[in-house]
């Protein structure tokens, strides 16, 4: 019994000294080199033959093993005719195993990262754009790259900025320009304009007159929609709303099914309802007093050292085709 207490001993002696950090540098006690000699001499059961499959000389390993042995405090090897491990080795064997397999998934994890496999992609847009823009660039990147870890968010204008400005995200969609206080941190990268169009549904009032004006909207939207998809709510729609017989404010989500139901008239972003419109679910309605109303956005980027890691710089480049795709992708 004594000697196996005086084995285990000696064997958290040794885990102390393998974690044991100087505090003076900063520096570990042992570096990789030793370790993969240790576990070669192991595998190989001789110090020549490690020698040999390390590509190095016989007095390199025995040079690496005894400083090994230095900081731990005691020898890891019987040396003679036979090498084989000391209690003191035994004990320490397992934890430079995991030691060196911890190393190997860094420098596997580092790799993956440094081409795009691997990493963690941070994003936040305005709502009306997360599932028309956002959903379909991150389902490309998912697919090619299934191992990414996502944090991906969606807000209104001044979400997004506060994510952006605390961090917590590095991309984000935002209204353009930006004339916030902390806009000069971030980074435009490319600009969409995206028409906003009044929809109805097929069977609404409004959809079946041939000609369409402001005041048509004001008396037959009932209600009339008070959306808001600019920074504030667009003078244009404050406008309408004073001379609407009935409005109503309410969330753009909301908004879709109470128009889609024909128990309602709004302006959206095309990109909100594009599916829609092309299923014919909602119409535009061009409205010939008022001036086309658009609104521009922009993806921009949080303040980061250094360029966007392989990860980012691949959602970057699928929001850029998808805005292309939808047409909105402005030069």
């Amino acid at each position: 019994m004594a000697v196996n207490l005086a084995a285990a001993l000696a064997c958290f002696n040794a885990i102390e000294a393998m974690v044991r950090i100087d505090v003076f540098d900063g520096s570990m006690v042992m570096d990789v080199a030793q370790l993969t000699a240790f576990l070669r001499v192991v595998r190989e059961g001789s110090f020549t033959r490690a020698a040999r499959t390390l590509g190095i000389g016989q007095p390199a390993v025995s040079a690496r093993i005894g400083a090994l042995e230095a900081e731990i405090g005691g020898a890891l090897f019987t040396r003679g005719r036979r090498i084989a491990l000391t209690p003191l080795g035994e004990g320490f064997l397992p934890f430079a195993r995991r030691a060196t397999e911890v190393l190997d998934e860094g420098v596997e994890a580092a790799r993956l990262s440094r081409t795009g496999q691997r990493g963690r992609v941070t994003l936040a847009s305005l709502g009306s754009v997360a599932a028309g823009l956002v959903g379909p660039a991150l389902a490309t990147v998912a697919a090619a790259h299934p191992s990414l870890e996502w944090l991906v968010r969606s807000a209104d204008h001044e979400g997004v900025l506060a994510m952006l400005f605390d961090g917590l995200v590095e991309l984000g969609v935002v209204v353009w320009p930006c004339l916030d206080t902390g806009a000069a941190d971030l980074t435009r990268l490319f600009l969409m304009r995206e028409p906003v169009v009044l929809a109805v549904a097929p069977d609404h009032p409004l959809a079946r007159r041939r000609g369409v004006e402001r005041d048509d909207v004001a008396r037959l939207g009932r209600p009339f929609l008070r959306l808001r998809w600019w920074r504030t709510h667009h003078p244009e729609m404050t406008r309408l709303a004073d001379r609407a017989a009935m409005s109503m404010d309410v969330p753009m989500e909301t908004a879709r099914f109470l128009v889609m139901r024909g128990a309602a008239a709004g302006f959206f972003p095309t990109t909100f309802i594009a599916d829609d419109l092309v299923e014919r679910r909602l119409v535009a309605v061009p409205v010939h007093d008022l001036a086309p109303l658009s609104r521009t956005m922009a993806l921009v980027r949080g303040r980061r050292p250094g360029p966007p890691a392989p990860a980012t710089a691949a959602v970057i480049a699928a929001l850029h085709e998808q805005a292309r795709a939808l047409g909105i992708l402005r030069r």
